[in-house]
């Protein structure tokens, strides 16, 4: 990728930034189940811990929605470690790649790149 202002360079991103999105919504919900689950264990009254399990409860039920939707996608490979791993890798060579894009290049001359609006 030489030029992040050529068209043709964003090609397929919407599709990688939902999965990114999605994977870090994943992420998110498990860490808060995890976090669930630590106070439930320091809750001490009943009312409380009942609370703590409906909310636990209803994350599970959203972490089963948003992994099904991963797989579905085919953005998440749980059962499958070579194909998660290529994955994985594709991921990391376009975020390398993102990374290495010259932000501020010498020649910014766009002129006929984009059409021009009326004047």
């Amino acid at each position: 990728m030489n030029d992040y202002l050529d068209p043709i360079n964003s090609v397929g991103m919407p599709e990688k930034i939902d999965s990114a999105i999605a994977l870090d919504l994943l992420i998110t919900i498990k860490e808060a189940i995890r976090n669930y689950s630590v106070a439930l264990t320091e809750a001490a009254s009943p009312e409380v811990r009942t609370t703590i399990r409906n909310q636990m409860e209803a994350a599970l039920d959203f972490q089963e929605e948003i992994t099904n939707l991963l797989v579905r996608k085919k953005w998440f490979h749980p059962y499958d470690v070579a194909e998660q791993q290529m994955l994985d890798l594709k991921s990391a060579q376009t975020a390398v790649d993102i990374a290495g894009l010259d932000l501020f290049p010498e020649n910014n001359n766009r002129k006929g790149l984009f059409p021009t609006p009326p004047q």
